[in-house]
């Protein structure tokens, strides 16, 4: 019996060697079928090379996006559709959903949510941010007391330009727990110093259980730097308030 020697396979595996040459890892993979599909339903040729160059550029999106959230560091995954919009005494909707446009980050505008403790400041900066890294915008998570702390680590290794790099770099760095815990003149300088070389170079997000007439005494009592602070922080910026009951003391208040 006479064998047929199938001659289509080392073309196959010569356009596979080449396309991982290339670095294309989803034409390597979907190539072979999109092939036989493509005879099947008589695709033309364009047809073809449209389906797998959609595919590759969906898979490095993908790959882009999922770089973006690790490098962001967010303390976990929140989005505006799970926010409880009924638990808030006074919260504007209106005002929140536009921010989620994103049109004040090419604007290098600033975003501050004040709020007692437990009313969601941290859960819509965090989806803000989020959905900034969803639409290619890179952002970075952090707080207060971390950039105290990094940089005064940073100080002792003579590391302070590189820290302050990495603060400066994203597109929309956000800074939570601002107040919570007093600072003392360094951090109220390293905090200074973040916020005035971001102030029209980038967009900054801050949560606050604070209003802003007592930021004087986050910033070690210092009027002068505070108002500076603020200066700097308001020229374009809207402020977010919500006021209400801790959500996450709900269920024991209701006892």
């Amino acid at each position: 019996m006479k064998t047929t020697t199938n001659k289509i396979n080392p073309t196959h595996d010569l356009i596979g060697q080449h396309l991982t040459r290339l670095q294309l890892p989803y034409f390597v993979q979907n190539y072979p079928a999109l092939l036989t599909q493509a005879a099947n339903e008589s695709w033309s040729h364009a047809r073809f090379l449209e389906q797998l160059a959609a595919g590759e550029v969906a898979r490095r999106n993908d790959a882009l996006i999922a770089r973006r959230l690790k490098a962001a560091r967010f303390p976990g995954i929140k989005t505006l559709e799970d926010f409880d919009w009924s638990y808030p005494r006074k919260i504007n909707r209106a005002q929140i959903q536009n921010l989620f446009r994103l049109e004040f980050v090419p604007k290098c505008s600033n975003v501050i949510f004040l709020g007692g403790v437990g009313v969601g400041k941290t859960h819509l900066a965090v989806a803000l941010a989020h959905t900034a890294c969803m639409n290619g915008i890179p952002a970075l998570f952090t707080t207060a007391v971390n950039i105290v702390n990094s940089m005064a680590a940073a100080q002792a290794t003579g590391s302070v330009k590189r820290e302050m790099e990495r603060l400066l770099k994203p597109a929309l760095l956000h800074i939570d727990e601002l107040g919570y815990i007093p600072i003392d003149k360094f951090g109220a300088d390293s905090i200074f110093q973040v916020i005035s070389q971001r102030y029209e170079h980038g967009s900054t997000i801050i949560t606050s259980n604070r209003p802003y007439k007592k930021w004087p005494e986050i910033f070690n009592n210092d009027s002068t730097i505070t108002s500076a602070l603020l200066d700097r922080l308001l020229h374009h910026a809207d402020t977010v308030v919500i006021e209400g009951p801790s959500y996450r003391m709900r269920d024991q208040t209701e006892i």
